[in-house]
């Protein structure tokens, strides 16, 4: 069947975008559900179309697309996906995206700058979304953009299973790459019972002001270090943070992040960094070139098709999105 019927005549209907079918597939498998066919296709100027092939109307949509490259055209086409459910007259439209594009322009650094994550969650309202769903986002705040309920769910209980069934989080310290994933960090080191470390950027004063020097704050020899972050875009930050915890005498360097961008030369670092394993969620499509030896993906669908089933049976999603399982 296309869809899952409550009691009533609601009905709960999957959509999914072009950006991450496998990921479409595995929460529609969860949810018992078909995604609802639709057409999808390029013009040959790049606008986009969309049609879908079934009645909609006063449906419970639930429309996943995840926000990967060429991320303009992925959100692109989740704007037509929810305007088209708009004008077909589903009764209720939750945007699902894993990776919520944009996330990190969520405040102005200096004059004349967008806030582009604002301007993402308007352009949703604005298509006829009702609702949110994103799993870590960059900046908690980015849940006051949107005029609507928004479902901030938590990957940390997933990737926090499998770190500690695979390590002794007694000779474990959980590490922050910088100051602004401290308070990520500090609830990481609560769920694992370890102590904290942080590593502290600054700029070395005996040498020319691009070179920075990254200080250890925290007990980190002969331990096992776990570093977390929401996302591993271009791998800059997480490879030297872990050259440093190496330096300083860390038996092993784990990493543990929500968000696979891998962007440029992301794999070349992370392949020659000596981190031990690399743990991620399929929150973004990971192309075959881009996986190595020593990178985990694991599956978020759980997540989702938990989330979307209770927001479809008006229950509760506190527990998803605190950090308990």
């Amino acid at each position: 069947m296309n869809g899952l019927r409550a009691s009533g005549t609601k009905m709960l209907m999957l959509f999914g975008g072009r950006s991450h079918p496998t990921l479409n597939d595995e929460v529609a498998e969860r949810l018992g559900v078909d995604l609802v066919p639709m057409r999808a296709y390029d013009f040959a100027n790049g606008e986009l179309y969309v049609r879908f092939d079934e009645s909609v109307r006063g449906c419970d949509a639930f429309v996943l697309q995840s926000h990967t490259a060429p991320i303009n055209e992925w959100i692109m086409e989740q704007l037509i996906m929810v305007d088209a459910l708009k004008r077909a007259s589903a009764k209720r439209i939750t945007v699902v995206m894993p990776f919520y594009g944009y996330a990190r322009q969520d405040k102005k650094h200096q004059g004349r700058e967008p806030i582009s994550a604002r301007l993402v969650a308007d352009m949703f309202k604005t298509a006829g979304a009702h609702r949110l769903m994103a799993v870590d986002l960059h900046t908690a705040q980015i849940q006051g953009f949107f005029d609507g309920p928004v479902d901030h769910l938590w990957a940390l209980p997933l990737l926090a299973n499998h770190i500690s069934e695979r390590y002794d989080s007694g000779n474990m310290t959980v590490v922050s790459p910088d100051a602004g994933r401290v308070r990520v960090a500090d609830v990481w080191a609560d769920r694992l019972g370890t102590p904290l470390a942080i590593i502290h950027k600054r700029r070395d004063p005996n040498v020319a002001n691009q070179v920075k020097v990254h200080e250890v704050v925290g007990e980190v020899a002969g331990r096992t270090c776990l570093l977390v972050d929401d996302m591993i875009d271009t791998a800059g930050t997480i490879t030297q943070a872990a050259e440093a915890l190496i330096a300083n005498g860390a038996r092993d360097v784990l990493v543990a992040a929500t968000h696979a961008v891998l962007s440029g030369p992301a794999v070349d670092r992370l392949k020659n960094s000596g981190i031990r394993e690399v743990v991620v969620t399929n929150t973004l499509p990971i192309p075959a070139d881009r996986h190595f030896d020593t990178l985990t993906v694991l599956s978020i669908a759980p997540l989702l098709a938990r989330a979307i089933r209770e927001v479809f049976e008006d229950g509760s999603v506190t527990s998803l999105f605190n950090g308990n399982t």
